[in-house]
């Protein structure tokens, strides 16, 4: 069932726009640019190129109408990793920077260490981590894609900014001028001293 679908997926969408799954955290758009025995490899907005494990695609959906958005110029020289399994690939990827899953408490980052059989060590913070090469759905490593670049750029001013106009006042004028939570701070201030009071 796999590998016919492999061999359509070969066929008819390479180069063309598709959608893995129907949602969720695990689901992207993007340009389909290779496919081999057990997983694709996906150019997304979001995550750059993404490699899934097609064990654990459900559907993929092809643009028909136009309503699937896809906004990135796809640069010639593009450069992405060619494997015959999802195996081959993973060993490919020792000593570097990896985002496994996309999302939710299946989510990692780190750097794999290790390549066996069954497990995939990921050095993560001061952790080693061993994951099941099964829960792995999808894999991208490398620079994220063009579209989550503008919106760093808007956090870090978001966050000069905020640190401008905290420097612009005194800590003492820049008090709390909201009369409701002054009156929430008095009335807990009450409450503990009838509290330590009825001890």
């Amino acid at each position: 069932m796999i590998e016919d679908m492999n061999i359509d997926i070969n066929k008819y969408f390479i180069g063309k726009v598709i959608r893995v799954d129907r949602g969720g955290p695990e689901s992207r758009i993007g340009m389909l640019l290779d496919a081999s025995e057990d997983h694709l490899c996906l150019l997304t907005e979001e995550d750059g190129v993404v490699y899934y494990n097609t064990k654990h695609i459900k559907s993929f959906t092809d643009k028909i109408k136009g309503e699937m958005e896809f906004n990135i110029e796809v640069p010639k020289d593009l450069k992405f990793k060619k494997a015959e399994n999802f195996q081959d690939l993973l060993d490919s990827l020792k000593l570097k920077w990896v985002q496994i899953n996309r999302g939710g408490p299946e989510k990692l980052e780190g750097v794999i260490s290790d390549v066996s059989k069954n497990f995939v060590s990921l050095i993560h913070n001061e952790e080693c981590v061993r994951l099941s090469r099964f829960h792995i759905k999808n894999i991208s490593h490398g620079v994220k894609g063009a579209k989550d670049e503008p919106e760093k750029q808007k956090s870090r001013q978001n966050k000069k900014n905020k640190t401008k106009s905290s420097k612009k006042e005194p800590l003492h004028k820049t008090a709390v001028k909201d009369a409701d939570l002054t009156n929430l701070l008095s009335s807990m201030e009450k409450f503990l001293r009838n509290y330590s009071k009825n001890k």
